[in-house]
């Protein structure tokens, strides 16, 4: 695959050339806390992404639909949502360390119990547990980072790096994910597409977030405001009016794209499987190159901010990954799909940090941690939204409306993004916000 190939040696000389403007040759002496969350950071891409890539397998594999399956996808979203406000708060409260243990060990815990059970109330319990204890890590590894590092550089490569090690060296697990059930189909002399070849990709998908979630006992809890700073922090943000409506415009956009791309990504495997009657093996190794570049190519994201800016290249991503979407769910043959799905990946995961970007700077630092959060809000209800309705849709209409629907919030998110922002001066946004202490 030549194309590809050559693909991948673009998006790596740019990587490279941008993390050597982030001073990542500094990294060599980065504090303890670092390596262990970027270890662990890698590990849960791999628990992740082989996961996904067998659990719908699986699903299917004991007969259940697309609708149920869809809904199976969206408990772990659902879980998430309920869980990252109390543990956000529990872990402000005793701390960073002791709440991302116990999801490193319950984590695995939960997602074992979900590959050995059939039944399909047991399913979306496990599910739904499982994603409730893995919101930990969302909630406490980007601030454990934040404080573990010393500078403003070094936090802007640290943050780089975790995203690469969990969307572009996570990726790598599809090739596990689809691999394992083959090897333990061929053992067993039976279709790789059976249910106990599947189950051990998810009992793997269990042993990687266990195995690499060792090390953190050895973390350190990370240094913070001392409480009478945290006090003063607190009467100064109550002098400030809280911005609601900057909330909402920032927001609302936000959760009809994580509505449309939840729509396609969450049943994306098993479209492949049902549209294409693909196997496990040559799935994993097709969404293996799609993330792994994908996350190369997303620390590339400085270099086209500096030349189209944000909000031009997120309207212009978001408006270019709709037609993707039409021709994923709509090409007769399996190249053109491939090769829609790699585009939509590459725009996918460039649009991530430069978003974030976008939005933080738009509210004053007293507000950007709640903004944070909302966010997480945001994704979890479109992760849950999504792939229901994605579910429902591929069961009683088309499997391509599910496509139609993610395409149709991928067009309304960006214009919505225009008509609150295309207007409005970037000197007067800058001018509400304050530069991070």
């Amino acid at each position: 695959m030549p194309s590809v190939q050559n693909t991948l040696q673009i998006s790596i000389q740019a990587a490279i050339r941008n993390t050597l403007r982030l001073g990542l040759p500094s990294f060599r002496h980065l504090p303890l806390n670092v390596y262990l969350l970027l270890f662990f950071t890698m590990g849960k891409g791999f628990q992740i992404t082989i996961a996904t890539l067998n659990i719908s397998y699986y699903a299917h594999s004991l007969g259940y639909r697309p609708d149920f399956i869809g809904l199976l996808n969206a408990m772990g979203a659902i879980g998430s949502l309920l869980g990252a406000i109390p543990i956000g708060l529990l872990a402000d409260r005793i701390g960073r360390k002791p709440v991302l243990l116990v999801s490193a060990i319950f984590t695995p815990l939960f997602l074992a119990a979900t590959g050995l059970t059939t039944s399909a109330p047991l399913l979306l319990f496990f599910t739904l547990i499982q994603g409730t204890v893995a919101a930990a890590y969302w909630v406490t590894n980007i601030p454990i980072l934040t404080e573990s590092s010393s500078s403003e550089q070094q936090r802007v490569g640290i943050l780089a790096l975790n995203s690469f090690l969990l969307l572009g060296i996570g990726a790598l697990g599809n090739l596990l994910g689809g691999a394992i059930p083959e090897v333990v189909a061929g053992m067993m002399h039976i279709s790789a597409a059976s249910t106990i070849p599947l189950r051990w990709g998810v009992l793997t998908a269990a042993l990687f977030t266990l195995i690499f979630g060792l090390p953190l006992w050895f973390l350190r809890e990370p240094q913070r405001l001392s409480r009478a700073a945290s006090r003063k922090q607190r009467a100064s943000a109550t002098r400030e009016p809280f911005p609601y409506l900057l909330f909402a415009q920032l927001l609302i956009p936000d959760l009809l794209f994580t509505m449309g791309e939840g729509a396609v990504v969450g049943l994306m495997q098993l479209y492949f499987v049902l549209r294409f009657h693909l196997l496990p093996g040559p799935l994993g190794i097709i969404f293996t190159i799609s993330g792994f570049v994908g996350g190369i190519f997303s620390l590339s994201a400085p270099l086209f901010v500096k030349r189209w800016g944000k909000l031009r290249l997120i309207t212009l991503v978001q408006y270019l990954s709709a037609p993707l979407m039409l021709l994923i769910g709509f090409s007769p043959i399996l190249p053109l799909t491939i090769a829609g799905e790699y585009a939509r990946s590459l725009m996918r995961t460039l649009i991530d940090p430069i978003y974030a970007a976008f939005a933080m700077e738009r509210v004053s630092d007293r507000h950007r941690a709640t903004l944070s959060g909302f966010y997480s809000v945001t994704w979890s209800v479109g992760y849950s939204i999504g792939p229901t309705v994605a579910g429902w849709l591929q069961t009683n209409v088309t499997l391509s409306a599910s496509f139609v629907f993610g395409a149709c919030c991928l067009l309304v998110a960006p214009s919505l993004l225009l008509i609150f922002f295309g207007r409005k001066p970037l000197k007067s946004l800058e001018a509400t916000s304050e530069t991070p202490q």
